[in-house]
C-alpha cells in the first residue's frame, strides 16, 4: 500500500504491523456520516474528550482507502484499540481537519 498524501488529506495508521492509509473522500464521510450520525457532533464530542473508541473505528473503517481482503472490521478495530488511543489520534486529528476544512 501506498504512504498516506497529506495533500489529498489522507492519512496513515499502523495496524498489526500494516501501514493502512485513511482518506475521507466525500463518499467515506457519508458512509461513516450514515453509520454514526452528522459528523459536527463526530467533531464536537471528539473536542470535548467524548468521543466514542467505537465511533473513531466506524470513522477510521469507512475511510480506509483500501482494505487488505483478509482484514474484517472486528480484526480492524482490535488492532486500532491494541495500537492505543496515542497512536490512533494523529490521524483522527488529520480526518476531523478535513472534515472542518470540507475538502
Amino acid at each position: 500500500m501506498n504512504a498516506a498524501n497529506p495533500v489529498r488529506g489522507e492519512a496513515g495508521i499502523r495496524i498489526a504491523g500494516e501501514m493502512l492509509v485513511l482518506r475521507p473522500s466525500f463518499a467515506a464521510l457519508v458512509a461513516a456520516e450514515g453509520e454514526i450520525g452528522p459528523l459536527f457532533g463526530l467533531v464536537e464530542r471528539a473536542a470535548e474528550g467524548r468521543l466514542s473508541l467505537g465511533e473513531m473505528v466506524a470513522l477510521f473503517w469507512h475511510c480506509l482507502r483500501e482494505r487488505p481482503e483478509a482484514l474484517t472490521r472486528e480484526a480492524f478495530g482490535e488492532g486500532v484499540a491494541q495500537a492505543g488511543l496515542a497512536a490512533a489520534t494523529p490521524a483522527l486529528k488529520t480526518l476531523i481537519g478535513q472534515i472542518l476544512a470540507g475538502r
